[in-house]
């Protein structure tokens, strides 16, 4: 390996921390509601107002970021979002009153928005374009280990010290993304101007188009079911909470190995690796209540289900990078938006479904949502690769 690529993957690896380190800020706080509602006074719904305005603050900041500073090197703006994420958790350990911490969420939006719509963008110029999608792969692994990591890391912060210790470990993280960042990060000059026009004109781009339609419907489907997967080990499969937590580590550890899998995977074909992972995900929800009864065939769906969610997201950002040869920023920008409102919507869907008939409903209906989201995905691509065709034809002759 030259000294180029050498330095190229510890770049990569510096931008990899930090979507490690807004992902699991975002995530870690969750399991700690109950200690923040009590510690500043209010109730559980409204310090639940945390998680919302950061996904909302995330769905926001992905195009006005990508837009701000599309004309700022990429080093600069990558180290100032990782410098946002230090001073949000900063704030939010220190916090005296809620709207204090809803401060500091907001801002931890703006960070987690910003670097994963740039953040995934650049892995390409880091190394060589051979390498791209496994540069790609490293950086959205930093996702699926903060999900895996921030249950059990909640957890502990719980059982042993105050909640304020879960964004202090937040600011240590992104303090240590920073330092990489500001250490290894070449100069990455801006390659083009990011109008609002450009984000709006994606939705005129066919192969854009099927990408931000088919991410709504498989986000909308994996967090309608995953948003209530303890409740289902639980309360349906019978499961005790200490195999709870172990079930939950086997479905975020089967996520780090599909990330990686689905890099080679999509090296071969974006549209089959995508509509097998499509399937794959509603198979794995829809047989989950069916074998409720039987803990091995439980675990190992939740082993499906963890290395088909490890592999989507990438796969779907490899889509609209392709999508968007000339402006991937701008297509990962709405990229971010479309998921956090597919997240938003998909867990409310859920909720509902679950309010109203219980959750093995509710994963029925996840899986009825991904199913149409992989249909909609193959006969869209068929569709517009039908006149292309046509048109080469027309030429020859």
């Amino acid at each position: 390996m030259s000294r180029l690529q050498h330095n190229g993957w510890l770049s990569v690896s510096a931008v990899a921390v930090g979507s490690f380190g807004t992902v699991l800020s975002e995530f870690l706080p969750i399991g700690l509601l109950p200690s923040i509602s009590s510690d500043l006074g209010v109730r559980v719904a409204t310090a639940g107002l945390m998680v919302v305005v950061t996904g909302l603050a995330a769905a926001v900041a992905a195009p006005a970021v990508t837009v701000a500073t599309s004309r700022l090197d990429r080093r600069v703006v990558l180290i100032g979002l990782s410098a946002v994420l230090v001073v949000s958790d900063v704030v939010a350990a220190t916090a005296a009153a809620f709207a204090v911490l809803l401060v500091a969420r907001l801002l931890l939006g703006v960070a987690l928005g910003g670097f994963w719509a740039i953040g995934a963008g650049i892995a390409g110029r880091l190394v060589e374009e051979s390498q791209a999608i496994r540069a790609t792969s490293l950086i959205t692994a930093g996702i699926s280990i903060a999900t895996v990591v921030s249950l059990p890391l909640g957890a502990f912060v719980a059982a042993t010290s105050t909640w304020r210790l879960a964004f202090v470990i937040g600011a240590v993280i992104g303090a240590v993304a920073l330092v990489l960042q500001l250490l290894t990060l070449p100069a990455i000059p801006a390659q083009q101007r990011v109008r609002p026009t450009e984000l709006m004109g994606l939705f005129r781009v066919p192969r854009a188009r099927i990408g931000l339609l088919v991410a709504a419907f498989l986000f909308a489907a994996q967090f309608a079911a995953y948003t209530y997967v303890s409740p289902f080990l639980q309360d349906v499969a019978k499961v005790s909470p200490d195999v709870v937590s172990v079930a939950l580590l086997v479905f975020g550890v089967s996520g780090i190995i599909g990330n990686f899998a689905t890099s080679a995977a999509l090296d071969r074909s974006v549209l089959g690796t995508l509509t097998a992972l499509g399937v794959a995900l509603a198979a794995a929800v829809a047989l989950l209540p069916l074998v409720a009864h039987l803990p091995v065939a439980v675990f190992v769906l939740l082993v499906v289900w963890g290395l088909v969610w490890g592999g989507l997201p990438l796969g779907l950002q490899t889509w609209m990078v392709q999508a968007t040869p000339q402006g991937a920023e701008a297509g990962l920008a709405m990229f971010v938006t479309t998921i956090q409102v597919a997240l938003a919507i998909g867990s409310s869907i859920g909720g509902i479904a679950v309010a109203a008939s219980g959750i093995a409903v509710d994963f029925q209906l996840a899986a009825v949502i991904a199913l149409l989201g992989t249909a909609t995905l193959v006969v869209l691509s068929l569709r517009s690769a039908t006149p292309a065709r046509g048109r080469a034809a027309t030429a020859d002759r």
